[in-house]
């Protein structure tokens, strides 16, 4: 909304910090993160006050923020209870903010998903934003006659960062929306002269989904108002955030002849640290997107480094080809963990930041490091002391007709430690049977790669920012812990 974006960048005028809320989130992990924050004020739209009060003043296990010292109510008609921001404005109170800030205020504090434990505060400062968004500006070749437009939320970093800050970095502009709308978005684009948008794996998957449905009644895959000669100013997308499989890679560009610039980054380094480079010819760019089984993450931004350590954490950097831990050091990295010395301790050894993702790179023929994801170290699957990543094994899964989504989740097991499960979502229709699945997988992998039993489910849990929870789905596979698969 239009008031987020005043409110942030007027917090940041005056030296204040902004820590955004997510309202789809549960209520305690919302008044965890404003104890945590040490918020004093919160900023709340008008459809949400009851839940706010409840959640600030709540007296049940895990709600309440005391710190909280005033709601101010934004947009709506007027509460007699609650003082509403857009009244606190006045011709004589509306003086210019004395500008007293510096760049190494600390602006921006955004929540980690939490999904092994409690939720990490990641402090930003201003610099942090602006190399990063010049950073971002400079791989992708922005300029400020073009516009970007926004489909993710700005409680995130992706959507703050790429798509607000960076547009505006550069003199150029960017186009707001309340949600992504798959019959909206390629007309969004056409109408408003975007030139790039930032989105998700999802968001491809849904826009293939669409494509899918407007060809079948014979209508133009953009939408039933947009041609592909209405969208040649657009340039590309932006893709992170979630694991992008190579098979909904090459569907979405083969489907709609734009590139995807695949990009890495966490909000520890305040959004992305590098993309597959603009100027790459098609034919190479689809080497680097399809020709090693994952889809390259490309090459670090010119204002931070990438390496790959050893995954055990001792501190010997791999080489080429070599499989480890994902690390970055740069002007973009953090300021710290608020309030976690510990994760501070654990998260800089060496001098670099652990992303606790692994990874690895390759190197062409100009001297160039293109860098690779292969999954989360804590959801690789250790199965006896050998371990896989879940990346491999959804390609697989992906590959089989009528699977829409499929996850790899590793399950616990009295013989191996951990077995490989699969959790598959059907394409409407599918009639496919777990025989049929797990035959498909043991061609084209090894038995003790390949999945052991398969649960199949309509809905797949996801963070806001689109990334798949494979840990919640560990409980699917309980029944299995105690049997011995073999071939």
């Amino acid at each position: 909304h239009s008031d987020t974006v005043i409110i942030y960048f007027a917090c940041w005028k005056i030296g204040a910090a902004v820590a955004p809320q997510n309202v789809a989130e549960d209520d305690r992990r919302i008044a965890f993160i404003l104890r945590n924050s040490e918020a004093v004020v919160c900023l709340v739209r008008e459809e949400y006050l009851e839940r706010a009060e409840a959640i600030i003043q709540g007296t049940d296990e895990g709600l309440g923020a005391a710190n909280v010292r005033q709601i101010l109510q934004v947009g709506g008609a007027k509460r007699p209870q609650y003082d509403r921001l857009q009244d606190l404005f006045t011709p004589q109170t509306g003086l210019d903010a004395p500008d007293e800030t510096t760049l190494d205020d600390e602006s921006l504090l955004v929540y980690t998903s939490g999904t092994t434990g409690a939720p990490k505060g990641v402090v930003l400062t201003q610099y942090n934003m602006l190399v990063d968004a010049y950073g971002i500006s400079a791989a992708q070749g922005l300029t400020g006659n073009q516009r970007t437009m926004a489909v993710l939320p700005i409680h995130h970093v992706n959507g703050t960062i790429v798509t607000l800050i960076t547009p505006l970095f550069i003199g150029g502009s960017t186009v707001l929306n309340r949600a992504y709308s798959s019959h909206h978005f390629w007309e969004r684009i056409a109408t408003e002269k975007v030139n790039m948008v930032s989105v998700v794996p999802t968001l491809l998957q849904f826009c293939c989904e669409y494509a899918d449905e407007q060809a079948s009644k014979g209508d133009s895959i953009f939408g039933p108002n947009v041609s592909r000669k209405d969208l040649s100013h657009f340039r590309h997308l932006t893709c992170g955030a979630g694991t992008l499989a190579v098979q909904l890679a090459k569907r979405f560009e083969n489907q709609f002849g734009f590139k995807i610039l695949h990009g890495y980054g966490l909000s520890e380094t305040t959004c992305y640290s590098c993309f597959l480079p603009i100027e790459l010819d098609w034919q190479t760019h689809q080497h680097w997107m399809q020709g090693y089984g994952y889809p390259s993450i490309g090459v670090p931004i010119s204002t931070n480094e990438m390496a790959i350590f050893d995954a055990s954490g001792n501190g010997q950097e791999l080489g080429p080809g070599e499989r480890g831990e994902i690390c970055i050091r740069g002007h973009n990295v953090m300021k710290y963990y608020y309030q976690r010395p510990d994760a501070n301790t654990e998260a800089f050894k060496f001098g670099w930041f652990r992303s606790g993702d692994e990874g690895f790179f390759e190197v062409d023929d100009k001297g160039r490091h293109f860098f690779f994801i292969t999954g989360r170290l804590k959801e690789l699957i250790n199965r006896g002391g050998v371990k896989f990543s879940p990346f491999d094994i959804e390609e697989i899964l992906l590959q089989i007709p009528g699977v829409k989504v499929g996850l790899a989740v590793a399950f616990e097991n009295d013989y191996y430690g951990e077995e490989v499960g699969a959790y598959v979502v059907l394409q409407e229709g599918a009639t496919l049977t777990e025989a049929t699945i797990l035959s498909y997988c043991r061609e084209k992998m090894s038995f003790e790669k390949s999945p052991k039993v398969v649960v199949f489910g309509t809905e797949i849990p996801v963070t806001t920012t689109g990334k798949y929870q494979r840990l919640k789905l560990r409980d699917l596979f309980t029944q299995w812990k105690s049997v011995q698969f073999k071939k």
